[in-house]
């Protein structure tokens, strides 16, 4: 499941085969942004947010043009422009060789990405971003936006501190959690106004180091809990965004979450089966005996 860490992960992979490259394909497969063609633009860099990936361009240089036109040799007609994606439940990027195959589909015969075992099926494809060495191939994104650099707030301005990011403050994070006491810690960890990275499997593995159900009032934990739980999750996190996801340290199959996905097998601490329960109907995992607090 995509998560922060997830996020980070995929947006070093995108940098590192567009970025400072320019763009020999674009095809977004989106009715709003069809007729988008990102062609001839430099991709400058590829920002994680959160759960959000911001894919930055620079537009082409426009030709030199005949004196009295009106326009300057080398000036640039089209503003900086940011592809806004989401992964929510299942979406992914993948990263593909360019061939040297001429495709049709193509508003100009250049060099595209047409590979013999694509990793998923070509009706689930909503981006593509070739350059002359690879491509980029969104599957299944459920959010797909081009916007002006300069408008990037509308998409992300909303966020809460970003635990990978360098806006980064954990006694931030804490209060923003803080403001609804009444809201479950499970709903408040999910909500991306307050902190933003955090997915179901983080939810239920901060829940449990909390050693506090989901369904807790956040007013209800002690002074000290909500800024060592903002701690953690960043710590957790950035230990995660270079390997698979790990909140146990143990390497041992089947070991490595404390209690997402582990319904009706041993507590690793206690040994008391997992229970499961929807929470705003994902499904939430707890130890009965780890972890106090109301339940369903």
């Amino acid at each position: 499941m995509p998560e922060g860490d997830t996020v980070y992960r995929t947006a070093a992979r995108l940098r590192e085969a567009l970025a400072g490259k320019q763009l020999t394909r674009s095809d977004l497969r989106v009715p709003r942004f069809a007729t988008a063609d990102l062609t001839g633009f430099t991709t400058l860099e590829v920002v994680p947010r959160g759960k959000h990936l911001l894919i930055r361009f620079g537009p082409p240089t426009a030709p030199a043009t005949e004196p009295g036109t009106g326009t300057a040799p080398g000036a640039t007609p089209h503003p900086r422009l940011t592809l806004h994606t989401h992964l929510r439940m299942d979406g992914t990027w993948r990263i593909l060789p360019t061939t040297d195959t001429t495709s049709t589909t193509t508003r100009t015969r250049t060099r595209t990405a047409t590979p013999p075992h694509p990793p998923g099926p070509a009706h689930e494809i909503r981006v593509i971003l070739a350059t002359a060495d690879h491509t980029a191939v969104g599957y299944r994104l459920p959010v797909v936006e081009l916007l002006r650099t300069a408008d990037e707030h509308r998409a992300v301005g909303h966020l809460g501190p970003d635990l990978l990011g360098p806006d980064w403050d954990e006694a931030t994070a804490a209060a923003n959690l803080l403001a609804a006491p009444a809201r479950p810690l499970g709903e408040a960890l999910l909500d991306q106004r307050n902190l933003a990275g955090i997915g179901n499997v983080y939810k239920a593995e901060l829940c449990f180091l909390a050693q506090v159900t989901p369904w807790t009032p956040v007013g209800d934990l002690p002074p000290s809990t909500l800024p060592r739980l903002a701690a953690a999750a960043h710590r957790l996190l950035d230990a995660n965004k270079a390997r698979r996801r790990n909140t146990t340290g143990s390497r041992r199959p089947g070991q490595t979450l404390f209690v997402y996905g582990r319904a009706h097998r041993p507590c690793l601490r206690c040994g008391t089966p997992v229970r499961e329960a929807p929470q705003d109907d994902r499904p939430t995992y707890w130890c009965p005996r780890c972890q106090s607090g109301p339940t369903p």
